[in-house]
């Protein structure tokens, strides 16, 4: 006699469950919106519009690249951390909003590794460090001994504190062996190229993107690229490591993310969908002409990185002392 309440029970228990599972598999039933941590224009931008067009057209909807600038990308952050974890908001991180800032702000307002689910990596992207060349130093072992026989004279020129070619600037004195070079924090790379050009700061770390030409016309000198092997767009220029700082390693990712708490399947869903949008041949070239690298990975492979980066620049940003509230 119990046989049937149990049925009914179970049967209730399906009728609960069946309407997630189909919207899980019906995914996605509407417009997508990946959430960009800067303004339009910029390189983070223009690499979430490439990623979002490809990428409607594999889910069969439009993804809509929104653009939240303000706080080193934290407001966007933040917005993606606490909307409905259902797939349809995504946040297109970078290695500044998820694995700097938590050292750079002290009150910052979403935890990278607990308020996301990560989805897939997208591209990894490396810095040049250029000099003026009408600086004493012909290679990177030429710029270190000349740090280290004036002291206190070199510049090295970056677009803000806590950013990427800032903090790159901190671990090059620090893996050098200490190096007195002042940092000069501009707001954005443009002016800082401009005084570097002009003579009135001695280095930069910079985008190679934004460098290849000035290289090519012999407006600055590349000493060293910051990745573990050479870029395909400067393969005359050695890596860091190779010219003799072992461990100075300075990769730039962007990847897409989630809010957490949302379904495993569309997870999987997206993370599949990215792998096959950046394992073309046309999103491949398309990367290799902006100096990066497609590198979708898994979800998992993803969250790993995320921590690593976080403990490698904890380190560096208090060395140096940054910190921007």
């Amino acid at each position: 006699m119990r046989l049937p309440r149990l049925l009914y029970a179970a049967a209730a228990t399906l009728l609960l469950v069946a309407p997630g599972a189909q919207a899980q598999d019906s995914y996605p039933r509407q417009p997508v919106t990946l959430v960009a941590p800067f303004p339009a224009g910029g390189p983070t931008d223009a690499m979430a519009r490439v990623l979002a067009q490809q990428l409607g057209e594999r889910l069969g909807q439009p993804v809509i690249v929104e653009n939240k600038g303000g706080a080193g990308g934290g407001i966007a952050a933040e917005a993606v951390a606490r909307a409905t974890p259902d797939g349809y908001t995504l946040f297109f991180g970078t290695t500044g909003t998820l694995a700097i800032n938590p050292s750079l702000y002290r009150h910052l307002r979403y935890d990278p590794v607990k308020d996301f689910a990560p989805v897939s990596l997208m591209a990894t992207t490396m810095n040049v460090l250029v000099v003026n060349p009408r600086l004493a130093a012909d290679d990177l072992s030429g710029l270190i001994k000349l740090a280290k026989d004036k002291p206190g004279d070199l510049t090295f020129g970056s677009a803000g504190n806590g950013s990427s070619n800032h903090l790159s600037g901190e671990l090059f004195r620090t893996e050098a062996g200490g190096l007195q070079i002042t940092h000069v924090p501009y707001k954005g790379s443009a002016p800082a190229l401009v005084d570097l050009l002009g003579g009135r700061i001695s280095m930069m770390f910079d985008t190679i993107s934004q460098q290849t030409q000035n290289i090519a016309l012999g407006k600055v000198r590349a000493l060293a690229v910051t990745g573990p092997k050479r870029s395909p767009l400067l393969p005359q220029v050695p890596t860091a490591q190779e010219a003799g700082l072992k461990n100075f390693d300075v990769t730039i990712w962007f990847g897409v993310l989630a809010p957490a708490g949302t379904p495993v399947p569309i997870l999987d869903r997206l993370s599949r969908d990215i792998r096959a949008v950046m394992e073309t041949a046309d999103m491949k070239k398309l990367m290799l002409a902006q100096g990066a690298e497609a590198k979708p990975t898994t979800p998992a492979e993803f969250s790993a990185l995320i921590k690593h980066d976080i403990s490698k620049w904890g380190p560096v940003v208090k060395a140096c002392g940054a910190s921007l509230d």
